[in-house]
C-alpha cells in the first residue's frame, strides 16, 4: 500500500543542489512526488511509495548532498496525492 510523507528540510539547503539530489534519490528508489524551495529558506518535498522506501528517503534527506548542512527534517504523514513520477518544482 502506498504511503505519503510531506517533508520540510531546515538548514543550509538552498543553492546546494538539494532539489536535484532529492530527485535523483527518489528516482533510484522508484518513489513519486515533488520537491521545491520555499520562500523561508527551507526545502519542502512530498514523497509517495512504500513506507520502508519513504523512510530510506527521509534518511537521505537528513544527510543531504555534501554541500548542504541539514539541521532537521520535519515529517508529516499525509494522504497520497497520486503523483506520477518525481519532479522538481519552482
Amino acid at each position: 500500500m502506498s504511503k505519503c510523507a510531506k517533508l520540510k528540510i531546515f538548514g543550509h539547503v538552498q543553492g546546494v543542489f538539494f532539489r536535484d539530489f532529492t530527485e535523483e534519490k527518489a528516482k533510484e528508489l522508484s518513489l513519486t512526488g515533488w520537491v521545491r524551495n520555499m520562500p523561508d529558506g527551507t526545502v519542502e518535498a512530498l514523497i509517495e511509495g512504500p513506507q520502508d522506501l519513504i523512510e530510506k528517503m527521509i534518511a537521505y534527506c537528513n544527510q543531504g548532498p555534501s554541500s548542504a548542512q541539514v539541521d532537521k527534517v520535519e515529517v508529516e504523514w499525509v494522504e497520497p496525492e497520486g503523483c506520477e513520477g518525481f519532479e522538481v518544482r519552482d
